[in-house]
């Protein structure tokens, strides 16, 4: 295993350990408490609320009880649901599947259109520049729950070309319904990866060795592949990387604006329950799943560009 690679899961695991300490720490000193959570606001007898306390270890040191957790969660275990009174990892499973259709499919938007157009403009320059760019800072304004709204409000009610609501059934129903959320959740990435890479492409193009190789008598698609593109990969795929990220954590308003059973709307239910294990444990998920995207794009820029991994040896 190179050092690299050594060093980048390191970096995860101890990223992972310290974010798992803070999901179960901020819950543990929030209003109420976990017992009042259990009991949700009943008045039990001195007897019955030291046998919770024993049952849910709530008298334990705080650092045997974080372990106590992390090693459950490690072995699939995240809990049972206060309220539900199921396991967590039941609660979270199916709904996990909408979360992650919906974030690749606002994904693949992402990079079709905010890498595409970005490309286009940088290319064409002049007025389809200046257009591309209007429409990237106009799109980069848009909040998700905004885009959400105007999505609904058009093309479900007024003109019903969507369903309102769910996530639909069968891969081609589940594409009809998640359509508008998705392209709701791409709206702003879309303006800030476009002028992402407008910006890397142009800033290859005046390379010397981009020019170089025109002065050569390359065609111009073959220039733009193999010297420009090529090298405007790493800030392109960190954009990318990063918009993707943090679309897991913003799908949490657009589950709701359009009423999926994604772990975004279970986050956002639990909250409002005070049922802190599924808070923890959709808490906890929604940040390895950003920590893992993340590491996953560090991995990929010695692949780009193998000048980075030899850096990161020196």
């Amino acid at each position: 295993m190179s050092r690299f690679l050594l060093a980048r899961l390191v970096r995860l695991v101890a990223k992972m350990f310290i974010c798992s300490g803070v999901v179960f720490a901020s819950l543990y000193v929030a209003p109420g408490g976990p017992l009042a959570a259990i009991t949700r606001g009943r008045l039990l007898t001195p007897e019955a609320q030291d046998e919770l306390i024993r049952l849910y270890h709530l008298n334990d040191p705080f650092l045997d009880r974080f372990l106590s957790w992390l090693g459950n969660a490690l072995l699939g275990d995240l809990g049972t649901s206060y309220v539900a009174r199921q396991p967590v990892i039941d609660m979270i499973g199916p709904r996990l599947m909408v979360t992650v259709s919906l974030v690749l499919y606002a994904g693949l938007i992402i990079v079709l259109a905010g890498v595409g157009l970005g490309v286009l403009a940088a290319v064409r320059g002049g007025r389809v520049d200046g257009a591309i760019v209007a429409g990237f800072s106009a799109l980069a304004a848009i909040p998700g729950f905004v885009a959400s709204a105007v999505l609904l409000a058009v093309f479900a009610v007024g003109l019903g070309l969507f369903p309102s609501f769910g996530a639909g059934t069968g891969f081609l129903d589940r594409v009809w319904h998640l359509t508008l959320p998705a392209v709701a959740l791409a709206v702003a990435a879309v303006g800030y990866v476009g002028r992402v890479t407008r910006t890397a492409v142009i800033a290859e193009k005046s390379r010397e060795h981009v020019t170089t190789a025109v002065s050569r008598g390359m065609r111009p698609r073959e220039v733009l592949v193999s010297h420009v593109l090529r090298n405007a990969l790493v800030p392109i795929t960190t954009s990318v990387g990063l918009t993707i990220a943090g679309l897991i954590a913003s799908s949490v308003v657009v589950e709701n604006v359009f009423s999926l059973d994604g772990v975004g709307s279970l986050l956002i239910e639990s909250v409002n329950n005070k049922d802190f294990p599924v808070v923890q444990g959709v808490s906890l998920v929604l940040v390895a799943s950003f920590v893992v995207v993340n590491t996953v794009v560090d991995l990929l820029y010695p692949v780009l560009d193998p000048r980075i991994r030899r850096g990161a040896l020196l």
